[in-house]
């Protein structure tokens, strides 16, 4: 059910500040009881009521095509009042000098601030002309209402400005906290995923076990129980807030799984990379961790050669197996693309070579090595 609207004299949201204003409203109808009779009485004072509307609605109609046209009232009633009735009227200038701060638009702003010039200045001077009162009087109050329109549109580009940047930092926020779920399913897919598949190889291996050497099914399962509480330990690590891993360790882990699963591993290469930060060893390795899934999972390999190697401010990581290769390349699963996504964190790249024989992964990183000589970086 929609909730039904309740009335309000002004915004809530401007507080007290129109209020305020509203009161100096009571001096122009002063003026008109006190020297005005009859009709033109009267109508001075519906005149300044249609004023006091104006002035309400356009903190309704602000942003809004009707905005323009109350404000073209305010003026003309400024205009009318000041040539018929007292010359004071012209303060009610103030009145506008807010909304047309308002304006955002550049041309829209100059528009409205010619026609409140206009809207003073010329029954001003026809007053000085035709009455002969002294303009000294009321030059600084009209310095100040023709000035007032800057200031206020500046200050109201400054408040929208801070408010854009509030809700840049919110949707910041928002993009931040999406893209670290998108990293926490993608680590768990890469984490989980490798210890599962582990699990999985095991588990069968359990099963055809069982009957023909109750002993080494026995061993498995143990194996299985421990490969279990280290995926316990590798999941809190990734809530917490995951540790840098090292391309060493995440061997060390590969040669596991690749033993369980009967494949030979053969690591070549310097596998510490003493020159790569540990961001990009961290990500490397968790490319290498999805690397060896797929070649256990799809590959059907008996062998698998992970070599590291610097070339020309690169470092190379190279998967090799003796499978039977990718069916479709171009069509890859999440696991490379996952790869590839965190590949271009650190502007690496992904080069994939598969065929009949089996399939290459390559996973190159750009590196910068600073070397000193004689007290001068190159």
């Amino acid at each position: 059910m929609k909730k039904k609207e309740t009335f309000s004299i002004f915004p809530k949201r401007y507080g007290l500040f129109p209020y305020v204003f509203l009161i100096y409203l009571g001096m122009p109808a002063t003026l008109v009881i006190q020297n005005e009779i009859g009709l033109k009485r009267i109508l001075g004072l519906i005149i300044v009521l249609i004023f006091a509307v104006s002035y309400r609605q356009m903190y309704f109609k602000a942003g809004k095509k009707s905005f323009d046209s109350w404000l073209a009232l305010q003026l003309i009633i400024i205009f009318f009042m000041s040539l018929v009735y007292d010359f004071n009227f012209l303060f009610l200038g103030f009145f506008s000098t807010y909304f047309i701060g308002s304006y955002t638009e550049q041309k829209k702003f100059f528009r409205a601030y010619i026609a409140l010039c206009l809207a003073v200045i010329i029954p001003l001077l026809y007053l000085y002309f035709t009455v002969s009162f002294s303009l000294i009087f009321i030059f600084l109050y009209l310095l100040v209402m023709l000035s007032s329109p800057f200031g206020i549109r500046s200050m109201i580009q400054r408040r929208n400005l801070k408010e854009q940047l509030n809700e840049a930092n919110e949707q910041i926020q928002q993009l931040i906290k999406r893209e670290e779920r998108i990293r926490i399913a993608r680590d768990l897919h890469d984490t989980l995923g490798h210890t599962l598949s582990l699990l999985t190889l095991k588990s069968e291996l359990v099963g055809k076990l069982i009957e023909k050497n109750p002993e080494r099914a026995r061993l498995e399962a143990k194996e299985m129980e421990r490969t279990s509480r280290s995926a316990l330990k590798q999941v809190r690590e990734l809530v917490t807030d995951m540790r840098a891993i090292t391309v060493a360790e995440e061997l060390n882990e590969a040669k596991l799984i690749l033993t369980a699963a009967c494949i030979e591993l053969y690591v070549e290469g310097d596998v510490d990379l003493p020159d790569v930060p540990s961001l990009t060893q961290n990500i490397l390795s968790m490319c290498l961790r999805e690397g060896v899934t797929n070649v256990v999972k799809h590959s059907q390999a008996s062998h698998c050669k992970i070599s590291s190697k610097a070339v020309a401010g690169h470092v190379l990581i190279t998967i090799i197996d003796d499978g039977v290769g990718l069916t479709n390349t171009i069509n890859k699963g999440n696991g490379l693309k996952g790869i590839e996504e965190r590949l271009s964190l650190i502007e690496g790249r992904l080069i994939l070579t598969s065929s009949q024989l089996g399939t290459e992964l390559t996973f190159q990183v750009p590196i910068i090595v600073k070397q000193l000589k004689e007290g001068v970086a190159l």
